[in-house]
């Protein structure tokens, strides 16, 4: 099987790296220093206009943990709704119950909204207190795949547990790895998994190009650098792109 990448894109700079590092798919989102959360439907509607890139959103309403309300089930419910509509090839979703465990009646609303939409059920998984119970649960779900780190700080960390998912899942539903992936160590986490999807953000900073800088004053949490910003760069994705095709 050919190896695929997806590239985590929080703005449209990132798409277009993606697209031209030679990934196949970019999960769009905001916030990624929060974990990522749902991004505006403009910036859906601008990433889906870069050719040769499968589209999929986050659907995550908050920061935090992953047990939500009715109130905050209804906004993305609407969320799903408006990417659908938008012309997303995908959602990507989650939530569990206050135990720990899939909360399979919360997300089999979700996945009712998205349709013919492909479904991704993302890292709150690594947070769940069976994996190997909860990845049936995804899988009777009817979901696409999973993002998982394999429980772990980082993908090449839990690379036996990813093996023993990829080993359970079969052709059921694909393991998508996730978390710390590089040039440096993806082709590892692949021989090691048997995985054969590889999700990165592939980031380096990037300096703005503002003449005039008022350096005394931040947006965000103080000290924050609002003239330099970590983005995807199309070099660090095409080099994952080389080293997971290298051997395949």
């Amino acid at each position: 099987m050919i190896p695929q990448l997806e590239i985590c894109a929080a703005d449209i700079h990132s798409v277009h790296a993606a697209s031209i590092g030679g990934a196949q798919r970019v999960e769009l989102c905001s916030g990624l220093a929060e974990g990522g959360m749902t991004p505006s439907v403009g910036f859906v509607a601008q990433a889906l206009k870069v050719p040769g890139l499968r589209v999929h959103v986050l659907i995550r309403p908050r920061p935090g943990d992953f047990l939500y309300s009715e109130e905050e089930t209804e906004l993305m419910c609407h969320d799903i709704r408006l990417m659908r509509q938008t012309g997303a090839h995908g959602v990507v979703i989650g939530a569990l119950t206050a135990n720990g465990d899939i909360d399979t009646a919360l997300c089999s609303r979700l996945i009712s909204e998205a349709g013919d939409m492909s479904v991704t059920f993302h890292r709150a998984f690594d947070l769940t207190r069976e994996p190997l119970e909860a990845l049936e649960q995804i899988i009777d779900l009817k979901c696409n795949r999973v993002l998982t780190s394999g429980c772990a700080p980082s993908a090449l960390d839990g690379a036996k547990m990813l093996a023993t998912l990829q080993k359970q899942a079969q052709e059921r539903l694909t393991i998508l790895a996730g978390g710390g992936v590089s040039p440096q160590n993806a082709a590892e986490i692949i021989e090691k998994s048997g995985v054969h999807e590889l999700h990165a953000s592939a980031r380096s900073p990037l300096a703005s190009d503002m003449r005039y800088k008022n350096q005394g004053v931040a947006m965000g949490a103080a000290g924050t650098d609002e003239y330099s910003r970590l983005t995807t760069d199309s070099a660090i994705v095409n080099q994952i792109v080389r080293a997971i095709h290298a051997n395949s």
